[in-house]
């Protein structure tokens, strides 16, 4: 924890010199400059979140040539390589999105970004996440301990570091607390957004080219490889076909929630694909609404090609995925507290990893899984 504290300390709360605040211009992308002054308040705001989290990087860095407490800083943004290689099936490790974004991939699939990787003078990474609105809190809890355990897994570390920086005070939020409460993690509140950019004006992004810096202690995802073999696949896998066994065994989720020895790598679990006997099982009595409209089995022949079964855990809550006759997408159904079933959002080619892995199932369940799902994640009798 002393090395929270320091930084807590040493990092400066205050508005930025203005070379500092300019060089974080240089990660935006050119719409986002223009609309870093905008007269529109909700381009604006997102410009100026794209930008704070830019400048906090800038800012740890100028830090980092300072002490020997900070030993490495990830590149991103700018910083990083480009283009990033192509998603494709199979990925696991570290990966640059193509604006430069710190991901981790899992058979393909994003399933954790990072807004700062570092490293500490022990060798541990650490992870650092950027707010500046309360309102992004809502899945920060989740969040946080999932990246804790995902990095404590890839880099075979107990403790991971976490700080977050927040241009609000956020400290008296309930969720705050209960992270802090965290090992090992602590809350850094500068000064607002508006306060921090009186240091520019619409002049100033003019003359900021988007290029990488030279900085002694700038590192790529390559120098920061996982320390554990990172399968993330096989150990999908490996859950979802324990998690199959407990719900066919009549198991309700409480017995599905304790703890294993299998790494808790993996945010969802997709069972798979539905034979056509499998979707008459589970719409039996069912039905889900879209724009008004309720769908039933009859409706789902007609519309669509394919039925993905899955859950989002650590809740086990159900997910399933209808493949579109007539377009390249998939819905997203999720199950309301009432107990209907809903259209959340879709799932295009854009989301490249998870489209992919989605397009490369083909049938495996039947009516028995279908029914038994139904039972155990929908009826929600247990």
């Amino acid at each position: 924890m002393d090395f929270l504290i320091w930084l807590n300390a040493n990092f400066s709360k205050k508005r930025p010199e203005k070379p500092v605040a300019r060089k974080a211009i240089r990660h935006l992308k050119k719409i986002e400059k223009n609309q870093l002054f905008s007269d529109d308040l909700s381009q604006m705001r997102a410009a100026e979140g794209r930008w704070y989290e830019s400048l906090i990087y800038e800012m740890l860095l100028d830090l980092a040539l300072r002490t020997d407490r900070i030993k490495y800083v990830v590149r991103k943004g700018a910083d990083a390589p480009f283009p990033p290689p192509d998603i494709r099936l199979g990925q696991n490790g570290l990966f640059y999105s193509n604006r430069g974004d710190i991901n981790v991939r899992g058979n393909g699939q994003d399933i954790a970004e990072f807004d700062i990787l570092f490293v500490d003078y022990m060798d541990r990474i650490c992870f650092a996440e950027i707010v500046t609105s309360a309102s992004d809190l809502k899945d920060m809890e989740a969040e946080v301990k999932y990246k804790k355990k995902l990095l404590g897994y890839l880099y075979g570390q107990a403790i991971v570091p976490f700080v977050l920086f927040s241009s609000v005070d956020i400290s008296r939020s309930s969720i705050m607390r209960r992270l802090m409460r965290e090992t090992e993690s602590t809350l850094i509140v500068t000064q607002t957004c508006e306060e921090m950019k009186k240091v520019l004006n619409i002049n100033s992004i003019r003359g900021v080219p988007r290029k990488p810096v030279n900085h002694p202690k700038l590192i790529g995802i390559e120098d920061v490889c996982v320390k554990r073999p990172f399968e993330y696949k096989k150990m999908h896998d490996l859950k979802r076909d324990k998690v199959l066994g407990l719900m066919m065994a009549n198991k309700g989720r409480s017995e599905m929630m304790v703890a294993d020895e299998i790494p808790p790598v993996a945010k969802k679990l997709l069972f798979g694909v539905l034979y056509p006997s499998g979707v008459k099982a589970l719409m039996n009595n069912r039905s889900f609404t879209m724009s008004g409209k309720k769908y039933t089995y009859d409706d789902m022949k007609k519309e669509f090609s394919k039925v993905v079964l899955a859950i989002d855990i650590p809740e086990y809550e159900a997910v399933i995925y209808l493949r579109s006759r007539n377009k390249n997408e998939y819905l997203k159904i999720v199950r309301k507290k009432s107990g209907e079933l809903k259209v959340e959002s879709k799932r295009t080619p854009q989301m490249t990893g998870f489209y992919l892995w989605l397009e490369d199932l083909k049938p495996t369940l039947g009516a028995k899984v279908a029914a038994s799902y139904g039972e155990v994640f929908l009826d929600m009798k247990k």
